[in-house]
């Protein structure tokens, strides 16, 4: 008899969970909450989860963020918008024949165990016996809004309702939080603006887009091996940075000393010297239209844009098994749950350098050998002594901060999915990322699909 699978979420990690369960002959069923494929990428998405604005574009070259079977379409940009992402996910899922298995306007409300396998409820109140499940939800559909704000009485929302600029004309701006969606915001928004002030709490490193001409990660990937101590790896990215922005306490941040997740944008460094943006500290609080900060400044503000991240959620699991550890995910490997079996977790990081997408589809080749009974998995109680390991190497390694909780390196945890497959007599390269075994024939067979139709 054929296993099956209920696969929650039809975004970049459910559609490569899906493709990869195939592919070793589970059968797969996708629960989608909206009515249209490529979940956070898709431009307002009726699922009402995806954090997509309108001047939204990938922070990874397109070349090296595609998934590793199914390339980007000749002439796709370096960088492509979310029209492009949303496109280019629903030609995957019609290539590898998952269209027809996803179930739209469909919200899983629960999952309890029975027996051997589990029973997966929707909102319409139908239910339904699976084998396995994998969870795709994503992790950024709960925004976290920052205490410091509850005495603002002017317009506020978080960067997750963010859509386009243009209510925000003539007015002045704060937006809270110097991550991947706070300076796009503040670089989007300082056109129409009178003033835009960007608070940066934590030290950042803003690296431009393009060095000498082509993508930076071309630059990073030929400097920062895995046998570079990061010590050096972070000297290298100041010096860089550097070398096109001059020095970060020049515009208002101060350069980290550590680890962190740098920045990738090319404007804000721009729209700063250009005055449209005012970089400033924490803050401290608000009272009326008044914003204090942590160096004694103030500022009147007419609206808050809280670019703070968020909560992850995972409602539907039996009660008693949710995985949440504060900001970090008790899963073995990131992928599986130790006390429900056959219950796996697909794109619950952040990836240090690199792609979410190819990373992914690491995760998807990973659990899907699992479920096919290819990998055998440790004990219960080696895998707990396998994730306190890693929550250890979080501590060490990144800043104590909520943005850090999901934080992957990516070298690391190849290794870490290719000791299983060694271990288990499937031999694999520890030293090499799995998701660079690109499939040759299937990328020139797209490629030539695509030649035929701009024929």
């Amino acid at each position: 008899m054929v296993k099956r699978y209920a696969v929650i979420g039809a975004g970049a990690g459910g559609l490569c969970a899906a493709k990869n369960l195939l592919a070793v002959g589970i059968e797969p069923t996708i629960f989608e909450v909206g009515s249209r494929i490529g979940g956070l990428w898709v431009y307002n998405n009726d699922s009402g989860r995806s954090p997509a604005y309108r001047s939204l574009h990938i922070n990874s070259e397109a070349a090296v963020s595609s998934f590793v079977d199914f390339p980007f379409p000749e002439g796709t940009p370096l960088y492509p918008d979310t029209a492009q992402m949303e496109r280019y996910f629903r030609d995957y899922a019609e290539h590898f024949d998952l269209t027809r298995r996803i179930r739209f306007k469909s919200e899983v409300k629960s999952i309890e165990r029975t027996g051997d396998g589990y029973r997966v409820t929707t909102g319409d109140g139908k239910a339904e016996e699976f084998d396995g499940v994998v969870v795709a939800s994503g992790h950024q559909s709960i925004p976290r809004h920052p205490p410091q704000v509850e005495g603002f009485t002017g317009e506020y929302l978080h960067s997750h309702d963010y859509r386009v600029p243009e209510p925000y004309a003539g007015k002045k701006v704060l937006v809270i939080g110097a991550g991947n969606s706070g300076v796009d915001v503040a670089a989007d928004i300082c056109t129409v603006t009178e003033m835009t002030y960007l608070s940066a709490r934590s030290p950042v490193l803003i690296m431009p887009r393009l060095m000498f001409g082509v993508p930076q990660s071309r630059i990073l990937v030929k400097l920062e091996k895995p046998w570079v101590p990061w010590s050096l790896r972070i000297w290298m990215r100041n010096m860089l940075t550097r070398i096109f922005h001059g020095r970060m306490e020049q515009w208002g941040f101060r350069t980290p000393k550590t680890r962190t997740h740098p920045i990738s944008h090319p404007t804000l460094i721009s729209h700063i010297a250009w005055e449209r943006i005012k970089v400033k500290p924490g803050i401290e609080r608000a009272e009326g239209n008044q914003v204090f900060f942590s160096d004694g400044s103030q500022e009147t503000v007419d609206a808050i844009i809280a670019a703070t991240g968020y909560l992850t959620d995972l409602p539907f699991l039996p009660e008693g098994t949710s995985p949440l550890n504060g900001t970090r995910l008790d899963l073995y490997n990131r992928v599986v749950h130790p006390a429900l079996p056959n219950v796996f977790f697909i794109g619950y990081f952040d990836v240090s350098g690199g792609s979410n997408i190819r990373m992914m589809d690491d995760q998807a080749e990973y659990l899907s050998a699992i479920a096919a009974s290819k990998i055998k998995l440790p004990s219960p109680d080696e895998m707990r002594e396998a994730i306190r390991a890693d929550h250890a190497f979080q501590e060490k390694q990144f800043p104590n901060s909520p943005r850090y909780g999901l934080e992957l390196d990516p070298y690391r945890y190849r290794k870490m999915l290719a000791r299983d497959y060694v271990r288990s007599g499937t031999a694999r390269s520890a030293s090499k990322p799995m998701a660079m075994r690109v499939d040759r024939q299937v990328a020139e067979k797209r490629r030539q699909q695509n030649s035929e139709v701009s024929l």
